[in-house]
């Protein structure tokens, strides 16, 4: 899977995660889950899980439908409450002890499946919603953008392939634009840490080859974790494959180690 599309050698200067206070990655591993485990009425969704993810990194994450894969993503991003366990951001953010909104100010962004864009505002519109800084009222409602936030919008419309959309109502995109979109107003928000949770359901192959080069381009810059059913598009990231099953780590590896392990063809792949 290769577009071309993506013009990977341009230098995006507002692509630079925001620095947090405190947090310590001279270990180079920003996400620590240790023990994790998580039942929902008699059902053990996550069980005694360990994942680690470096500074950086492109992870993918796959399994069969129930493995804990949305739920592990639940965890970390404060949705989800473990019975027993720990979770960290770095050496000094304990997860466990914060909010949804706390964890997203700390630096930790999440796409869902299905994308959740204003349909009745424009790209544009969107992307400046999005955009780091204060939420009241009236500071939205003054706004107005300086020449860096300018630039700073004007690259991400680059980076995620919708310059000449800017001006279009996000509602009239297609399903695999309006991913892009998302991913777009999450990293106005110089996140540290994206989740992104089935980017390429619904997607043409054309918008597949473009997620791909959009994905690996923010690798390194932004440690990743992507949630996927579709092998093609996981082998196409060349990345780290983390196999969940039954709320446990089956296997971690290439994905032509993934596709030659007897346990994960029985119980993923062979379905």
């Amino acid at each position: 899977m290769k577009s071309g599309l993506l013009q990977r050698d341009r230098v995006f200067d507002f692509m630079t995660p925001k620095k947090v206070e405190g947090l310590d990655l001279k270990h180079g591993t920003v996400l620590y889950m240790e023990d994790v485990s998580v039942t929902f009425e008699g059902f053990k969704a996550i069980n005694q899980l360990n994942f680690y993810l470096n500074t950086g990194e492109l992870r993918c994450v796959i399994g069969p439908n129930g493995a804990g894969k949305t739920t592990m993503m639940d965890i970390i991003t404060g949705k989800t409450r473990p019975d027993t366990g720990s979770c960290w951001f770095g050496q000094k953010y304990n997860l466990l002890q914060m909010d949804e909104p706390e964890i997203a100010q700390i630096g930790i962004g999440r796409k869902f499946q299905k994308p959740t864009v204003f349909e009745q505002h424009t790209v544009f519109e969107n992307l400046e919603l999005a955009m780091a800084g204060p939420k009241t009222i009236w500071s939205t409602f003054v706004a107005k953008l300086n020449g860096e936030q300018r630039d700073q919008l004007d690259q991400i419309l680059a980076m995620i392939c919708l310059t000449e959309e800017h001006s279009r109502l996000a509602g009239l995109l297609s399903h695999g634009q309006k991913q892009w979109l998302e991913i777009g107003m999450l990293l106005m928000q110089n996140p540290l840490m994206l989740l992104v949770d089935e980017p390429a359901a619904g997607m043409t192959h054309q918008e597949m080859d473009r997620t791909v080069d959009l994905l690996t381009s923010l690798a390194g810059n932004h440690s990743i974790v992507v949630v996927e059913h579709d092998m093609e598009f996981v082998r196409a990231l060349n990345s780290r494959v983390t196999v969940l099953h039954q709320g446990a780590v089956l296997m971690e590896g290439s994905m032509d180690a993934v596709q030659k392990d007897e346990r994960v063809v029985e119980v993923y792949l062979g379905q």
